[in-house]
């Protein structure tokens, strides 16, 4: 067997290997879904704090305060902080005129210069943290729109479990039918986001805080020492150290926020290469947890996020290149046939696992969105590749240039 065919065989492997375990935390994500209830609302509700960081988002802001104002939890028992952190456009303006407009609710705008703010997420949380007066803390982005329920239900489930950190909801693409890329990310979100995470925590007891629509315990955060300022996935980060701290973090599907997704290719790239470094850097900055006894609650995350990030990455160029070299007619592979029928049966199982994962959601079991699962393992794939090993790379050039973390700005649309 000559070279190329042993690396093709590795690589496909490598590939059934990621994929087979997606399966596997997808149905058992389906299962857990099929169990949801929701927790009894504590007969003493806690003072809760919702940080909302901001950076320029005067396109959505309003509408997001607007509904944070709308939460059914008791009017007296939480307040909104957003930080304005370093805005250049009209977010100070607008946030004044809301705050002018609902002078009897508790709503706190801090707005910052690029002395103390503008160095990125974890910054931003970190003062508005200072400010809170809660005992549990709520984060919800600037793109948001959470449910009315959403804080309830969320509060009630850390309320019954005090060895719960922290409680995780579930996010829905608010923008879905905006492009052939937002419904790429729609059926992502759906099935290998919150799903999988259903999965994690039925086989593992992990989640992973996806960075809004989550509520954590103040006390927790502040022995934390706050948020990773050098972290841009903050929300992995935290939930490695919660798990670290003996705590672990439940996952509430019942508690829904919707949020605008990238409508392009170029400001989804740039999200997604800032999601790549954050979590390399996370991968760095807990790999020796590997090994040590310290570790073994978040061991099937660090594992699992090394498999996605270097294994099935490297993995898939493998395979691209070794696939153009054939059909150009540079090498020859003896195991094309074999090969062949691999991909055949794993784009079979991805296509039906994840159909099945949609059928969770009314509306969402059409025949359109058969063939964008079909389409996202031929075109989402590589593109999720592409960003992969740029982001990489990019990590590595800033790391050896030594170049500071600051806001990286997601586009947001009326």
């Amino acid at each position: 067997m000559s070279l190329i065919d042993t690396l093709l065989i590795i690589s496909v492997f490598s590939i059934w290997l990621v994929l087979l375990v997606n399966v596997i935390l997808v149905f058992a994500g389906y299962i857990g879904y099929l169990r949801t209830h929701q927790a009894p609302l504590p007969s003493k509700l806690p003072f809760v704090s919702v940080l909302v960081p901001a950076h320029n988002e005067g396109i959505v802001i309003i509408k997001t305060i607007e509904s944070l104002l709308a939460f059914d939890y008791p009017v007296n028992k939480y307040e909104i902080i957003v930080i304005n952190d370093n805005s250049s456009d009209n977010s100070a303006e607008l946030l004044q005129k809301i705050q002018e407009k609902n002078q009897g609710r508790f709503l706190k705008v801090i707005n910052t210069d690029e002395i103390v703010g503008g160095k990125g997420k974890s910054n931003a949380l970190n003062i508005g943290l200072k400010e809170a007066k809660g005992s549990v803390i709520a984060v919800y982005d600037a793109d948001n729109t959470p449910e009315k329920p959403a804080l309830k239900i969320l509060v009630s489930e850390l309320a019954v479990d005090k060895k719960a950190g922290a409680v995780i909801g579930k996010f829905r693409t608010r923008n879905k039918d905006a492009s052939l890329l937002t419904r790429f990310i729609n059926i992502e979100t759906l099935s290998f986001q919150w799903l999988s995470q259903s999965g994690r925590k039925a086989l593992f007891n992990l989640c992973t805080i996806p960075g809004t629509n989550y509520v954590i315990r103040k006390e927790l955060i502040e022995r934390m020492g706050g948020w990773d300022v050098n972290a841009l996935a903050e929300d992995t980060e935290v939930s490695f150290r919660v798990y670290r701290m003996n705590y672990h973090i439940n996952f509430q599907p019942l508690a829904v926020t919707w949020e605008q997704e990238p409508q392009t290719f170029d400001v989804w790239f740039h999200q997604r290469t800032r999601w790549v470094k954050g979590n390399i850097y996370v991968i760095l900055k807990n790999l020796k947890l590997l090994f040590v006894k310290e570790g073994r609650a978040i061991r099937f995350d660090l594992i699992y996020l090394l498999a996605i990030y270097f294994l099935l990455m490297f993995s898939l160029i493998i395979s691209d290149i070794t696939f153009i070299l054939s059909v150009s007619g540079f090498v020859h592979i003896d195991i094309t046939g074999f090969s062949n029928l691999l991909w055949l049966f794993a784009i079979i199982l991805f296509v039906v696992s994840t159909f099945i994962t949609i059928t969770t959601e009314k509306g969402e079991m059409t025949f359109d969105n058969l063939m964008i699962i079909i389409l996202m393992y031929v075109v989402y794939s590589q593109m999720w590749l592409i960003v992969a090993f740029y982001g990489l790379m990019v990590y590595m050039w800033e790391k050896i240039s030594h170049k500071k973390t600051g806001w990286y700005k997601t586009k947001r649309y009326k």
